[in-house]
């Protein structure tokens, strides 16, 4: 997590008497990661958040994997993705293995229910649309280009505004600051491309303590399961530690440039368990004078890259525009389209945005995800 934060009204000290106006105790709520050695945050809710009136299993969301074995690089199609309703029940899964999954999902309304991902971390990155994220730690407003960070476990839900669309990144470990961007006390260093400055913790803690029939629905072991409340779940009036929601955008993410091209890790923006998070962002091209901006073919052999165009610029490639979702897969050598390195020399500038991902184990193409291929995409390197 970021840093300690601290909402609303708490006691002075941690597991001491916290009573109400009506005499009753506050209800005391650890919640976090890694048992008790990891980042975790203390909620004081007006009722027990144990008061559960009846659960159900809703329905498995596992992603079904592509049948098809071949090794081949693949273009996605995803401007065309239909709008659904839900953000939590109509997403789309693309890509996943054991580490990390990819969804997308352009949601028409807000969840009339509440959602925990009771599996994985989440981070949200916002293509289009804007709103609130409205959480048991408070209100944390976004818009487009935000990366929406969700730590395992915590309540909340989006309320979406506008045409949406959601490109959401489970992580089956912990989300967080690149290791070599922090120091030993865990504060982002001054050649880190983004500082505490720039991460957006929830502000405002609206308090409801509302008797009734509250739905929330918690996956786990890829299984949805509603549960119903006999209070509104956000009754919390305050907490304090490092497990919350945050937000970063990926417009104040500060691009790392040379006189000669710069290999993806500066580009990186997250680390997770068996992957990373890279952000492409406008910047100045190299400087040297006969600098080839536009990046050499390689072969990353252990490693699968996933690019998710969020507008229609990119210097290395041809055939894809906003909306477009690439993978190209280890084991196969990849690079820019026939004329893009040599169009790229004496260029001073680039206005492309794109997030990539790249994995240390295989990732598996969901079915749902075939209907938005292009199947001409292997073939567009061909002169």
């Amino acid at each position: 997590m970021p840093f300690y934060h601290q909402l609303g009204k708490i006691p002075p000290k941690r597991h001491t008497v916290f009573r109400q106006e009506n005499g009753q105790l506050h209800r005391e709520h650890v919640v976090g990661s890694q048992g008790f050695s990891g980042p975790q945050s203390i909620l004081y809710h007006v009722h027990p958040p144990t008061r559960v009136l009846r659960t159900a299993a809703i329905h498995e969301v596992a992603p079904q994997a592509n049948t098809e074995s071949a090794l081949k690089m693949r273009h996605f199609q995803l401007a065309g993705l239909p709008h659904a309703r839900s953000t939590t029940f109509d997403r789309t899964p693309l890509l996943f293995n054991a580490d990390v999954a990819l969804w997308m999902v352009r949601p028409t309304a807000t969840d009339e229910f509440f959602y925990r991902n009771a599996q994985a971390d989440e981070i949200v990155f916002v293509a289009e649309g804007e709103g609130v994220l409205e959480s048991q730690m408070g209100e944390l407003p976004y818009r487009e280009g935000d990366y929406v960070v969700v730590p395992c476990g915590i309540l909340h839900r989006f309320r979406v505004e506008g045409d949406t669309r959601l490109l959401i990144i489970e992580s089956a470990g912990m989300v967080r600051t690149p290791r070599r961007y922090r120091n030993e006390f865990g504060q982002l260093l001054e050649h880190s491309p983004y500082c505490e400055r720039d991460i957006r913790r929830p502000q405002m803690l609206p308090v409801h303590d509302e008797p009734g029939e509250f739905r929330l629905l918690v996956k786990r072991q890829d299984v949805l399961t509603e549960v119903v409340l006999d209070h509104h779940p956000l009754d919390v009036v305050g907490w304090d530690g490092y497990y919350y929601p945050w937000a970063l955008s990926i417009h104040d993410f500060e691009p790392i440039t040379g006189s000669l091209h710069q290999p993806p890790p500066v580009h990186q923006t997250f680390q997770g368990d068996g992957f990373v998070v890279c952000s492409f962002v406008p910047r100045l091209f190299d400087y040297h004078e006969e600098a080839v901006p536009a990046p050499y073919a390689h072969s990353n052999v252990n490693s699968d890259e996933v690019l998710f165009y969020a507008n229609d610029e990119f210097m290395s490639r041809k055939g894809v525009g906003y909306g477009s979702l690439t993978l190209h897969p280890g084991g196969l050598p990849h690079g820019p389209h026939p004329g893009r390195a040599e169009a790229s020399i004496g260029k001073q500038r680039t206005d492309e945005l794109a997030v990539m991902l790249d994995t240390f184990r295989p990732l598996k193409v969901a079915r749902d995800a075939l209907d938005l291929e292009d199947p001409d995409y292997e073939r567009s390197w061909l002169e």
